[in-house]
């Protein structure tokens, strides 16, 4: 069985502490392997690390840094069979999806490799005439990298790799829940020749490392995705200390349905917006809002369709739908489905523990649909993080936006209709930050800007050209002969 050391200052280290933590796969229980559980003392040494690093890598020209990130991607897009099944086996995505994530970790790499090759500022005319001034940028420093367990690839690597190219040093914390997928993310970078303490991983609880990263003086930046209640907290310390934070904190995501919606289209995006990943994307549809003259069209499609869901181990061939994550992740579920009963929401599909054969110790939760939700409940509120989707009814367009807007979050949404006018109405009137039409809820370019409004993020936005806002310092010059 192995056991996943720290990457810091160009070696594996075991952590001072000695302890550590089994990593279970969530379909079977059977261990996938060992993390290290980390102390204070470990994320000193990494921080240290970084710091002593950072000076000679900033200095790189842009074009180099960028060398190493094609390494990389081209030796994690080598691994992926490995990786992938690996994810497979901590967190329970299907194979294919995680193949696919894993290549879209290496496409990330190669994007921000050519962002060494792009501009850094802008020549600004000056008042003086005998003066030239201009714009560059400077990196943060130190960056501290807090990843969630859902996306082990791809949400490290888009952080990780514009941190780097943009020149900063990273210390990263990956979830425990999927660290031995993370370590191997951490072999490409270190078998790409990344110089010694540029890139540091240690794995721990958040009480210790990731509170640790966020309270360190010498971490200059922190960036941050999982659960609104924690990023609050990381957004707090971090402000306390004068630090740079990034907080992408999940969302409650709506997909309207409007009387002209092509219903096939709109079952077809509901489903896999709901249902793939088991529900566990924080842009995953969540809310589901008819208008009331197609309801009961588009429920009898939705209904059929949801048949169609093969549920079982992401490793076999044909399953569409694995487990959650975890036990806890498991137990949450449950509860969000009983509080739905308990506020007098209708339970139409599913909504049970889902056990079968061979599986029946692994953590399933069968595909849920309430029906009869109103805005108010909990589950129409909080984010569930698993495969319940809440539907509410409406009458008028107008009305639908007003539903779609309200809850205290605002990742993303999207519609399906045909009339222009709605569209363009859906388009200034909703608050996400991801809007889209006739498309699911899901699914983001690497080159575009990602994040959210209200309590969904912090306002600033990750991937494409927009990552240069976080991860560096505007600086401006004036040259006077």
């Amino acid at each position: 069985m192995a056991v996943q050391l720290n990457y810091i200052a160009g070696e594996q280290k075991a952590s001072r502490s000695g302890d550590t933590k089994e990593v279970v796969n969530p379909v079977n229980q059977q261990t996938v392997g060992e993390i290290q559980l980390s102390n204070e003392q470990d994320l000193n040494e990494a921080v240290e690390a970084a710091w002593n690093a950072k000076k000679a890598w900033k200095k790189l020209a842009g074009a180099e840094r960028g060398s190493y990130l094609y390494k990389a991607a081209d030796l994690l897009e080598q691994n992926v069979d490995n990786i992938a099944e690996t994810m497979t086996k901590e967190m329970g995505k299907t194979l294919p999806e995680a193949k696919g994530e894993t290549m879209r970790g290496a496409a990330i790499l190669r994007y921000y490799a050519g962002e060494g090759m792009r501009k850094t500022g802008d020549v600004i005319p000056s008042t003086d005439s005998g003066a030239f001034m201009y714009t560059t940028r400077a990196p943060l420093g130190v960056v501290g990298v807090i990843t969630p367990w859902n996306f082990p690839v791809a949400i490290p690597v888009w952080k990780i790799a514009p941190a780097l190219i943009y020149g900063n040093t990273v210390v990263f914390k990956p979830a425990t829940e999927t660290a031995v997928t993370a370590g191997k993310i951490m072999d490409c970078f270190y078998e790409a020749g990344l110089p010694e303490g540029v890139l540091n991983m240690v794995t721990g609880p958040g009480s210790v490392i990731g509170q640790g990263l966020v309270e360190h003086p010498k971490v200059a930046g922190i960036t941050f995705t999982g659960s609104d209640t924690t990023g609050k907290g990381i957004g707090q310390a971090a402000f306390a200390r004068g630090a740079k934070y990034q907080l992408e904190m999940g969302g409650k995501n709506p997909v309207i349905i409007a009387a002209d919606a092509d219903l096939d289209k709109a079952v077809e995006g509901t489903v896999s917006g709901a249902f793939r990943s088991t529900g566990q994307k924080c842009t995953a549809t969540s809310r589901v809002l008819i208008h009331s003259s197609v309801k009961e069209a588009f429920m009898q499609k939705l209904f059929t369709r949801m048949k169609d869901i093969n549920i079982g181990d992401g490793l076999q061939e044909g399953v569409w739908m694995g487990p959650c994550a975890s036990e806890a992740q498991m137990n949450s579920v449950l509860a969000y489905i009983e509080k739905g009963k308990e506020e007098g929401a209708k339970l139409v599909y599913g909504g049970n523990r889902w056990t079968s054969g061979e599986y029946k110790d692994g953590y399933f939760v069968e595909p849920t649909v309430f029906d009869e939700v109103k805005s108010h409940m909990a589950i129409a509120q909080e984010e569930i993080f698993g495969p319940v989707i809440g539907v509410l009814t409406f009458e008028n367009i107008e009305e639908a936006f007003e539903l779609a807007n309200d809850t205290n979050f605002g990742l993303s949404a999207s519609i399906y209709t045909q009339n222009i006018s709605s569209m363009l109405q859906f388009i200034e009137d909703v608050d996400a930050g991801l809007v889209r039409i006739n498309a699911e809820t899901a699914g983001v370019e690497l080159q575009a800007p990602f994040g959210g409004m209200k309590d969904s993020s912090s306002h600033s936005r990750e991937q494409g050209e927009a990552a240069k806002e976080f991860f560096t310092s505007i600086k401006t010059v004036f040259v006077k002969g």
